[in-house]
C-alpha cells in the first residue's frame, strides 16, 4: 500500500511505500481513469482534478497509482502521475496543499518565512483558503492551485473555467485591502515551465480577475515542481508574465 506521501525535512513529499506503475486506457467522467497494469490487469483509480487536464491524460502513457485500503473506499487506487514527453506531470490536485504546507514548514519557500504557527482550511468570507500563516503576528493567507499545463514553455492556468477559482481570488483581494497579506501560489507540477501565465483562451475571467487583484496588492508566486515516482519537491521560483 503506497497511501498517501509524507513530508520528509527538506519539505519535500516522499511516499512511503513505492507507487504502482500502469499505462492509462482512459481517462472519463472527470473523476476516474482506467489503467492497465504491468501484470495485465484493468483497474479504474481516482482521478482528484476537477480540470481538464490538457496535455497529460494522453492514452498509452505510463502513469503511477497510489493504492489506499480504507475500509469502504470504492476505487483502491489513485491517478497521481503521467509521463508526458518532455515532463513527469503531477495531476493529482490534492497534492500541491501537502507540497507547500510541507515546504513552508521547513523553511524551503523564501517568499514564505517559516511560520510560528499554521492552519488549513481557514474561512475568510464566502470562502475557504488554504493557509493561514502567522509569522511574528502577522496573519498570511495562502490560496494553493495545481498547474499541469504547459504549452511553448509557459504554465498556464487555468485549464478549465473556473468561476471558484476567480471567487478565491476577489477573497484575497479584500483580505490584502484590509492590511493582511494574501497570497495566490501557482504549484506547477511538472519541470518542463519556463514562466507563468494566466490561461486567458480559456478562462479570460480568472486572467483578467488575476491582474486586477494582484495590482490592488495580492502578491503571485508562482514555483515549479520537480515530480518523480519517488518524489515531489518544489524547485524553482518561475517568472509571471501578466
Amino acid at each position: 500500500m503506497s497511501g498517501l506521501p509524507v513530508p520528509a525535512a527538506d519539505g519535500s513529499l516522499v511516499w512511503p511505500e513505492p507507487l504502482t506503475e500502469g499505462v492509462l486506457v482512459r481517462r472519463y467522467k472527470r473523476f476516474l481513469a482506467d489503467v492497465t497494469l504491468q501484470d495485465g490487469s484493468l483497474v479504474t483509480a481516482h482521478t482528484a482534478n476537477t480540470g481538464a487536464m490538457l496535455g497529460c491524460s494522453e492514452p498509452g502513457r505510463p502513469v503511477w497509482l497510489s493504492r489506499h485500503d480504507r475500509p469502504g473506499r470504492k476505487y483502491p487506487y489513485s491517478l497521481e502521475m503521467i509521463r508526458m514527453p518532455s515532463a513527469m506531470v503531477g495531476v493529482n490536485t490534492g497534492i500541491p496543499n501537502r507540497l507547500v504546507e510541507a515546504a513552508v514548514a521547513a523553511g524551503a519557500v523564501a517568499e514564505l518565512p517559516r511560520p510560528d504557527a499554521l492552519r488549513r482550511e481557514v474561512r475568510r468570507g464566502a470562502s475557504r483558503l488554504d493557509l493561514l500563516l502567522e509569522t511574528a503576528g502577522r496573519e498570511t493567507l495562502v490560496e494553493i492551485k495545481n498547474c499541469t499545463l504547459v504549452e511553448n514553455g509557459a504554465a498556464l492556468f487555468p485549464d478549465a473555467v473556473t468561476v471558484r477559482g476567480a471567487r478565491h481570488l476577489e477573497e484575497l483581494a479584500t483580505l490584502a485591502a484590509n492590511g493582511c497579506r494574501a497570497v495566490i501560489f501557482i504549484v506547477v507540477q511538472r519541470s518542463d515551465a519556463e514562466w507563468f501565465n494566466p490561461a486567458d483562451a480559456i478562462d479570460p475571467h480568472w486572467g483578467r480577475t488575476l491582474r486586477r487583484v494582484v495590482a490592488a496588492g495580492v502578491e503571485l508566486l508562482a514555483y515549479r515542481a520537480e515530480v518523480t515516482p519517488g518524489r515531489i519537491a518544489l524547485a524553482d521560483r518561475l517568472e509571471a508574465r501578466l
